[in-house]
């Protein structure tokens, strides 16, 4: 009879230590998999996200000089038109991340700052100059600085950055949405976000 129980208790310790052993290998499993999808996710957000957009303006510019005494003056001016192709892109490559398996955490630890990128066609028009004062290369760098400055107040004026932040913010709601439907939490800079206006008001 004693020898019966003993039998009995060592059946009952091994059934009970394989299923916990098979328990703790279905959760690594699990976690393992939930830990692939993220990364996954993380590497197709990736990505360049790029908004575009035209811009076109109008300048005159005009340029005096004085000789003998303010007697004589030399002038030289123009008229420029200006079609600008913008872009404002974000390179989620480079999106620092990090996957805390263990807690079930995604942390942002930050995000890539926008690219403005100006591709500006300059052409002049009505262009009249003196002998003595005539177009010369600093001219047309000085031209060309000024109107890349415009083209900048006008960018931050315009839409397009904000496009280019709500195309961003869709690219990480992705991840949000992986990350909260498997009971994962994500991060941003110490904050958990929580939903979707969390998310979009994020400061980049």
């Amino acid at each position: 009879m004693k020898n019966l129980l003993i039998v009995i208790l060592l059946i009952g310790l091994c059934i009970f230590g394989y299923r916990y052993w098979e328990e703790r290998n279905n959760e690594k499993e699990s976690l393992q998999q939930n830990t692939a999808l993220i990364q996954e996710q993380i590497r197709n957000v990736g990505k360049l996200v790029v908004t575009e957009g035209t811009f076109s303006q109008v300048f005159t510019y005009k340029n005096s000089k004085s000789f003998y005494f303010d007697v004589l003056s030399a002038r030289k001016k123009a008229l420029i038109i200006v079609n600008a192709d913008v872009s404002v892109a974000y390179d989620l490559s480079k999106l620092d991340v990090e996957i805390d398996e263990e807690n079930k955490r995604v942390i942002i630890h930050s995000i890539p700052e926008e690219e403005i990128k100006i591709n500006p066609n300059i052409k002049y028009y009505d262009v009249t100059q003196d002998y003595l004062n005539q177009f010369e290369a600093e001219d047309y760098n000085k031209i060309k600085s000024r109107v890349e400055k415009g083209l900048r107040e006008k960018i931050e004026k315009s839409r397009l950055k904000t496009n280019a932040k709500n195309r961003l913010i869709s690219e990480l709601q992705k991840i949000y949405i992986l990350t909260n439907s498997m009971g994962w939490s994500l991060e941003y800079q110490d904050q958990v976000i929580e939903n979707n206006q969390k998310l979009e008001r994020i400061k980049l």
